[in-house]
């Protein structure tokens, strides 16, 4: 029988592989429909060929693990894909291991159907960009997605064919350690980018081996998570979660995403991994989804935790909800969780034979869009990855993207940028440290090839300047927690001597400098998955190297690393200049003394609220009014008002802030037209004046504000923007055009409408902006 069902396959295959060399037109990610898909034919007949374990296989994603390079066939994994129970891996790093296990599949397994090779590819692969939070600060979708389209290229050369990105979670929480992962608190912005990274990895053309299958996360509300606590409660309403949440993801869909992640919390009272509404009415009847859907690492046994029932119940649950694969569940088990309950739910009647079928297509489709049935090894060639992972040329796009994406705070007197002269003093615990420039979720880098901050000083001022250099301080008083930050081989190795010892060193160098640029901030690890903080300012034992050094009465400049808006109240009130450089990425020292030194005007802004205090959060410029608003904008206390008694209601660094080394004037702001029809657009457009003395990047932003609706809307909507570059002296127009698209939002009914009446647009250098014009929208 056995030698049967393998001459059928064989038939099979070569049908396939006739079918697949015929096909003329390219198919993209989101054409995998179920019901119209064009490998319908190959995947019915691989259907019919399997038995009930080998369908629960394809829907099984196992840790890694054991595998390395010759020991897949030995391996409990490797049994396991012999046996057809299989149906991709993750986190397996290099032709060479990849090839191994790839062949046991498609020539030891029954079947011989391929296997998906997945990896958390985040911020690029072994080239590495900053995190996604300072990515998406340049607020250039270009920039963004050629990361995203070298990241594919470098990871799909080193055996990669499946991404866990982008994610597009939006976050006004910075207590959230994954925070650092996202694109910060606006659904506009954070939808481009979804488009942009969605687009960069897949290219419209998953056939090619250069393209990865994306998959968009975490589907859905993850990064509203209570009090900031990782893999905590999410409540909501439908309304906010339509106008305020959902739209990066639906942009992700609509450019074709191949693949959705669960988030981990609930929604409306149902866990993610097992919400129908969520999985199949929201994402594939109103959405038009047409891909798979896994589920986050053991995110069907956590069902279990979150109360609701055994094994068998929480494993039909996320079936039937619209889950195709489990991601871990043998991690926390003997065995994973598709391949240990669902023969017994089955058998009980909680689950279909349809369903079973239904997912198991989804995961064959994939493997035909990716071509891996007529090439399992097209991703596996050695020379590729010798010629095209982290090479010269990738390298000198990741400073670019680094310097881009940097935000300057603040900038007293014009400190920066440095000149290259005198005595340097370099100072703090990130000033020498190759393995947390590239900050979180950085899975595939080579942390110590990162470029340090030292080495990247020395190389750019050369024998121009005298660099010293003194580490200052550990991480944090607190060794315990230190630990906590510096994981995954992210150390910050304490050196033995006392925190006094070390202060006194610092001090000893700076007497001895004319500036002093302080390292220091989170370690890469102080944000990302369960890194959440309760208080987010800089650790007090760098507070206090900071402020020593500013004793000096030396000009300190504060090169700040983090993961997350940090409240920085005292900082900005003390220290004459602020350049955040988030964690900038495998040439990390490089981008910083480009920006330092002004071979890089900075040009980032913020897409994330910075926060006077832990107290106000959390806080987002997207905010509606309350019935009892401030009457003054000076930050003063009104009793019976909307205020704290402690702390004013703004916020230390608003949404799309950023300062230049330049200046920029707008002016000339004028409006196409009073009034518009459902059938209208209107033309907005401002002149932009650099009157600095300085070559330079600005990001003109455009708010909108609904003066009245059916339901309450925001105080300003970001709805356009445009990155231009702008010699000194020279003046640039900039034009949007505003369509009724752009004035609709979800009613209480979730019916996506505009409605007539007034709007206000504006435009300016950040969300602040009171550059305002009026027009009518009428029926």
């Amino acid at each position: 029988m056995t030698n049967q069902l393998t001459s059928k396959f064989v038939i099979l295959a070569i049908i396939t592989l006739i079918f697949t060399s015929c096909k003329t037109e390219t198919n993209s990610a989101q054409s995998s429909s179920v019901d119209k898909n064009p490998y319908a034919a190959q995947v019915d007949s691989i259907l019919a060929l399997m038995t009930f374990e080998e369908k629960i296989g394809q829907l099984n994603l196992p840790v890694s693990g054991d595998i390395t390079t010759g020991q897949g066939t030995s391996s409990n994994v490797g049994k396991k894909i012999k046996d057809g129970l299989v149906g991709g891996m993750f986190n397996i790093k290099s032709v060479e291991k990849i090839k191994a296990v790839q062949k046991i599949a498609v020539e030891e397994s029954r079947l011989k159907i391929p296997l998906l090779f997945g990896m958390d590819v985040i911020h690029g692969y072994e080239t590495t960009f900053p995190i996604p939070l300072g990515l998406s600060s340049s607020w250039d979708l270009e920039l963004i997605e050629k990361t995203a389209r070298m990241a594919a290229t470098e990871a799909s050369a080193d055996g990669i064919n499946w991404t866990f990105s982008p994610m597009v979670d939006i976050s006004r929480d910075p207590r959230w350690g994954r925070v650092s992962e996202g694109n910060g608190e606006d659904p506009y912005l954070g939808s481009r980018i979804a488009e942009a990274m969605v687009k960069g990895y897949q290219q419209d053309d998953l056939s090619k081996n250069n393209t990865l299958m994306s998959c968009v996360k975490h589907f859905a509300l993850y990064g509203a998570s209570e009090a900031g606590r990782d893999y905590n409660t999410v409540d909501m309403s439908k309304i906010r979660m339509y106008n305020e949440y959902l739209e990066p993801y639906k942009a992700a869909v609509d450019a074709g995403v191949g693949s959705v992640m669960a988030s981990f919390n609930e929604i409306d009272g149902v866990p993610a991994t097992g919400n129908k509404w969520l999985l199949t009415e929201l994402l594939r009847d109103d959405w038009g989804f047409n891909g798979f859907v896994v589920t986050d690492y053991t995110g069907i046994y956590e069902m279990m935790a979150h109360g609701m029932g055994s094994e068998e119940q929480v494993v039909s649950q996320a079936l039937n909800a619209g889950i195709d694969m489990d991601m871990a569940g043998d991690s926390r088990v003997a065995s994973a969780a598709f391949i240990k309950s669902l023969k017994g739910a089955y058998n009980k009647g909680l689950v279909s034979m349809v369903e079973i079928d239904t997912a198991v297509k989804r995961m064959l489709t994939a493997k035909y869009e990716l071509g891996l049935f007529e090439d399992p090894y097209k991703y596996c060639d050695s020379e590729r990855a010798k010629k095209e992972v982290f090479t010269t040329e990738n390298r000198a796009f990741a400073r670019k993207v680094g310097a881009e994406s940097m935000v300057l705070l603040k900038n007293e007197n014009n400190l920066l940028p440095l000149k290259k002269e005198g005595t340097i003093a370099l100072i703090g615990p990130l000033a020498n440290n190759a393995v947390n420039m590239a900050g979180t979720w950085s899975v595939a880098t080579q942390q110590e090839k990162s470029n340090p901050f030292l080495s990247g000083l020395k190389t750019i001022v050369g024998n121009t300047a005298n660099i010293l250099y003194a580490k200052g301080s550990n991480i944090d008083y607190d060794l315990e927690l230190e630990k906590r930050a510096t994981m995954f081989n992210k150390d910050i190795p304490r050196d033995g001597r006392t925190d006094k010892q070390l202060l006194d060193e610092a001090l000893s160098i700076a007497k001895k400098a004319d500036v002093i640029i302080a390292a220091i901030g989170e370690s890469a690890e102080f944000s990302g998955e369960s890194s959440s903080r309760t208080e987010i300012g800089i650790p007090q034992v760098q507070k206090d190297l900071l402020n020593a050094l500013l004793k000096t009465g030396k000009p300190v400049v504060l090169v700040l690393f983090t993961g997350r808006p940090l409240e920085l109240v005292e900082e900005n009130e003390n220290v004459p200049a602020i350049l955040n450089v988030w964690f900038p990425g495998s040439e990390a020292g490089l981008a910083i003394s480009d920006v330092l030194f002004g071979y890089v005007n900075p040009s980032g802004k913020l897409t994330a609220t910075f926060p006077r205090s832990v107290g106000q959060i959390p806080i987002f410029y997207n905010h509606k009014n309350t019935g009892r608003p401030l009457s003054n904008e000076e930050g003063q206390f009104e009793k019976f008002k909307s205020n704290y008694i402690d702390e004013r209601n703004e916020p230390l660094y608003p949404f799309g802030y950023g300062l230049s080394y330049t200046k920029f004037d707008y002016s000339n702001f004028k409006i196409s037209t009073n009034s518009i029809n459902m059938d209208g657009t209107i033309d907005v457009s401002v002149d932009v004046t650099n009157s600095g003395d300085y070559d330079g990047k600005e990001v003109v932003q455009l708010y909108i504000r609904d003066v009245v609706g059916s339901v309450t809307r925001p105080l300003k909507e970001l709805k356009g923007f445009q990155k231009i570059e702008i010699k000194k002296g020279e003046t640039k127009s900039v034009t949007f055009k505003l369509s009724v698209e752009d004035l609709k939002f979800y009613n209480s009914d979730l019916d996506f409408v505009a409605e007539p009446g007034k709007f206000h647009v504006f435009v300016g250098t950040d969300s602040r902006t009171k550059m305002m014009k009026e027009f009518q929208l009428t029926k």
